[in-house]
């Protein structure tokens, strides 16, 4: 790290004290998840990036475990309709995430011989793949030396490196060189200390209620070395459902995950009182692809 390091203002003595610590506290620590386990291979992992964006653990394991019994390898999932794919993505949300998926696992099928590929320009050529996901996905499938920048990574960097409690509001080409420059040289310690930052972030420095007393670099910490400043940046917002045209969508596609045949518009109307939104929120879905429309006023999901 030392002539390579992309931040002048960390140094390689900086990077490598927080990465024994929180990869120490990482093998003593870390969740026993399916994706982490040497079976789940680089679909497994793949599957997971796209189910665990913007959806907590908890709700992802079950639908992970059924995803996986059903559609084992890409190709088992690309010879389906897309509409199958978002019936088997249930109530997670954020629906769109299941058509992107369903589009890798077909050019992984058309491209790749059905195996995830493990370059890394490969993968962010893949439909729905972006930056965040081809980084993951090369790290921790393959054990590839690339910076993971999720939400918990990112609130971790900014409270030991930068001293804020968070990060703004979108990723930052300096938090890019930043995590660039806090990256180990060797791949596999790479590929560990990226799991293992995102793990501290998940379980102690976390959004709301950071446990420092259990941070293995709470002496390091330049947010809680300050005497933890509040927030100073723009106000953060949690984000709100109930009533929204994300609550209707859900609605609307629930009752098309539950039916084999078409569903008459009469059904989808009756799951909301207020005709205006209802109608926004279906023509949404249709324009996403989510929803197909059919003659005489019936909807399904989409075959292909």
């Amino acid at each position: 790290m030392t002539s390579t390091t992309e931040n002048s203002y960390i140094d390689s003595a900086t990077a490598t004290a927080l990465h024994s610590p929180v990869i120490s506290w990482f093998a003593d620590h870390a969740r026993d998840l399916p994706w982490r386990r040497p079976e789940a291979g680089a679909w497994g992992v793949m599957v997971s990036e796209f189910m665990l964006q913007q959806t907590p653990v908890t709700r992802v394991l079950p639908v992970y475990e059924q995803w996986l019994a059903r559609w084992p390898r890409p190709a088992d999932l690309a010879a389906e309709a897309p509409g199958e794919a978002v019936r088997a993505w249930g109530r997670l949300g954020y629906p769109r995430r299941a058509l992107r998926l369903h589009g890798a696992a077909q050019a992984i099928t058309e491209r790749h011989g059905g195996d995830v590929p493990t370059d890394h320009a490969q993968l962010i050529s893949l439909p729905g793949i972006g930056e965040y996901t081809a980084a993951a996905v090369a790290s921790f499938a393959h054990g590839q030396r690339y910076a993971v920048l999720d939400t918990n990574v990112r609130r971790v960097f900014a409270r030991t490196i930068s001293g804020v409690e968070y990060p703004p509001n979108a990723t930052t080409a300096a938090e890019r060189r930043l995590a660039r420059a806090l990256l180990p040289d060797d791949a596999a310690t790479a590929a560990r200390w990226a799991a293992a930052s995102m793990e501290l972030g998940a379980l102690v420095c976390t959004a709301k209620s950071p446990d420092c007393a259990r941070c293995p670099v709470a002496g390091q910490c330049a947010w809680r070395l300050a005497g933890k400043p509040a927030h100073a940046g723009p106000v953060r917002r949690g984000q709100t459902y109930a009533g929204t045209d994300r609550q209707v969508r859900g609605k609307l596609l629930a009752v098309l995950r539950e039916a084999v045949e078409p569903v008459p518009q009469g059904d989808l109307d009756a799951v909301w009182h207020e005709p205006v939104q209802r109608a926004r929120a279906l023509d949404g879905l249709v324009a996403d692809g989510l929803v197909e429309p059919l003659a005489d006023g019936m909807y399904r999901l989409p075959l292909g």
